[in-house]
């Protein structure tokens, strides 16, 4: 290993590589996201892996406030995102594009995410901070998938566990079958 970063050039073109290698279409719906650091930060994630429409739903922070912005460093630019709706019509609007709605949520019936059906196109349907996803957007959506949590600690930050389980969608991508 040469220890050197890469210039600019190579980064451009090894993500043109990755484009190339990546033909899932991935969604993401936030239900009540309110903080926007943590919007901001999920937004920076969805655009560094090529999701195809976020939907801000219900109270969610949008790239109007200024910390999102700020956050997410412009990144929301080379997003499709929508806001304006209740959770129940995103992923109604999910739907018609294609998109299998899963819910990122510790309940019952709900796979380890190492083990969830994440290999077509699906949109990840991601809950409020506090309260997570209700129980009518869970029976909306096609499956469950929560992530295994080892340690002493009940969950993690909104931002972290979104951008946990869309790498994983990704992986599971480029991994093959």
């Amino acid at each position: 290993m040469s220890g050197r970063q890469l210039r600019d050039v190579e980064v451009k073109r090894l993500n043109r590589e990755w484009r190339r290698a990546t033909a899932v279409r991935l969604g993401l719906i936030l239900d009540g996201v309110a903080g926007p650091f943590n919007v901001g930060s999920i937004l920076r994630t969805a655009a560094a892996l090529g999701l195809e429409q976020v939907w801000l739903a219900g109270p969610s922070a949008t790239p109007h406030h200024p910390a999102v912005r700020k956050v997410s460093m412009g990144t929301e630019r080379l997003l499709e995102w929508h806001h304006g709706m209740t959770t129940l019509e995103a992923v109604d609007a999910a739907r018609a594009e294609g998109l299998r709605p899963v819910a990122l949520e510790l309940c019952e019936g709900a796979a380890p995410l190492h083990e969830a059906a994440l290999a077509a196109d699906l949109c990840l349907v991601v809950g409020n901070e506090d309260k997570g996803l209700s129980a009518a957007v869970l029976a909306a959506c096609d499956a469950a998938a929560y992530l295994p949590q080892p340690g002493k600690v009940g969950s993690l930050n909104v931002a972290v566990a979104t951008g946990i389980a869309l790498a994983e969608c990704r992986r599971r991508e480029w991994a093959g079958p």
